[in-house]
């Protein structure tokens, strides 16, 4: 079948077939979650409850006045054992409600199923927010701010993204086979809060029976288009997705916004669907949870605060000792030094990785290849940024655009000197944005 791209990427080995062919699974509810305030862009929330209160599935937890943010709710009934800052997926700290499982588990809709169609644009971004949905694909971005496009910025284009590039992932793939009408549904809420005419739904050319399945969906639904998509790594990046699928450039540092254009993850179109339709709040998701270090691989949905040590018990545990464990895939996800730390609403995957597969070799100094500016998607150069990032020429690494780098980690991939240039880069956007935070 004919297929589109960007320019630039990589072609990983994509590690997909412990999972892909497994339906979504639920496992049992732990004794106890631990629900961040702040799993999204933006504003962290306050806490709305108190130490020794009772709370039930779906109840607002935290939540903030900040429009770029989002509330959190519980994700299972029971009581607040305690409020506290607590260790999170990437090595920091936050505010965190810690709840003891206890009572019944099950989310009551409080409302009749509704008919988008019958519902104004301003009471969809409204459901939208007080269910607390961002985007699940891990950029965790507000999704009623996305559904709400600057009025001088018309949106012509949603699309839909079904990529699923990272290796190791298959949620996003098993959510298309299992529950291609609310995929479509979400596209077609997000379709009309923003006043778009047609709907694109990306899928990589790897996953041939979700291209089937959501044809067949789509193929009901008036200017809706199904887009098989080279299988190359980030694809599924929102701005390398918009080149490939519309062919518009998004100008560096500005938004999808200023080409007609908005994205969302399939996973985040289902959860639109729930919260406009049934009203009901972001509390669980699916992930995969996989690698050679696996027992028994699975794609689970999980409540959100789960901890890793229960998800992983839930499959069996390891099936030989990990050299790593990832929150998220490979590429772009984080390594936990704890297996306390909570599923939030970002992670689409645990990967573990034996010893065998984690490169513990010495970094070098680089050595001019030029393999990295090839395989930079934002036409970046990657080399000097990280030159200027590692001897902390916080001004030099701005200038060359390090700000404009969404660490995809394509660069690190191919560098043969395997020099950290994600690290470098995370540090220097650090730097820069708190210089500009004291100004």
């Amino acid at each position: 079948m004919a297929t589109r791209t960007f320019a630039g990427g990589i072609h990983p080995p994509e590690y997909k077939e412990q999972t892909n062919s497994l339906p979504v699974e639920q496992i049992d509810l732990p004794q106890q979650v631990i629900i961040p305030l702040h799993q999204h862009t933006g504003a962290p929330c306050t806490p709305k409850v108190n130490v020794g209160e009772s709370v039930t599935v779906g109840q607002v937890i935290g939540d903030s006045d900040a429009f770029i943010s989002a509330p959190v709710h519980s994700s299972v009934a029971g009581h607040v054992v305690a409020i506290e800052p607590l260790p999170y997926f990437n090595n920091t700290r936050v505010l965190s409600v810690v709840i003891e499982v206890e009572g019944d588990q099950v989310w009551v809709p409080d409302q009749d199923p509704l008919d988008y169609r019958d519902i104004n644009v301003e009471d969809i971004r409204q459901a939208v927010r007080q269910a607390g949905v961002v985007g699940l694909g891990g950029a965790a971005f507000p999704t009623h701010v996305k559904l709400t496009p600057p009025k001088n910025k018309p949106i012509d284009s949603v699309i839909i993204n079904g990529c699923e590039c990272e290796p190791y992932l298959t949620c996003d793939h098993r959510i298309m086979l299992e529950r291609p009408q609310d995929v479509v549904l979400g596209a077609n809420i997000a379709r009309k809060a923003v006043g778009a005419s047609k709907v694109y739904i990306g899928i990589e050319t790897n996953k041939p029976d979700a291209i089937r399945v959501m044809q067949e969906v789509a193929g009901e639904e008036q200017d809706m288009e199904v887009v098989p998509l080279e299988v190359k790594y980030p694809e599924g990046a929102e701005k390398q997705l918009i080149k490939a699928v519309l062919d518009r450039r998004v100008p560096p540092g500005k938004l999808p916004s200023e080409v007609g254009a908005l994205v969302q993850n399939v996973g985040t179109a289902v959860a639109i669907a729930e919260a406009v339709t049934l009203g009901k709040p972001l509390f669980e998701r699916v992930l995969t949870v996989t690698g050679p270090c696996i027992a028994q691989p699975k794609n689970l949905k999980i409540r959100i605060g789960t901890p890793v040590s229960h998800v992983l018990e839930q499959c069996g545990g390891f099936s030989q000792t990990p050299r790593k464990v990832i929150m998220g895939g490979p590429m772009t996800g984080w390594a936990q030094s704890s297996l306390d730390v909570p599923v939030v609403k970002g992670t689409s995957g645990i990967v573990a990785l034996p010893e065998s597969m984690v490169s513990e070799a010495k970094w070098h100094n680089c050595v001019r290849c030029g393999k990295c500016v090839k395989a930079c998607p934002m036409f970046l150069l990657p080399n000097f940024i990280g030159m200027y990032a590692e001897a902390h020429n916080y001004d030099k690494a701005e200038k060359f655009d390090v700000l404009d780098c969404f660490e995809c980690g394509a660069c690190a991939y191919v560098c043969p000197s395997r020099r950290p240039l994600v690290q470098f880069f995370r540090n220097a956007k650090a730097e820069i944005m708190a210089r500009r935070r004291r100004a």
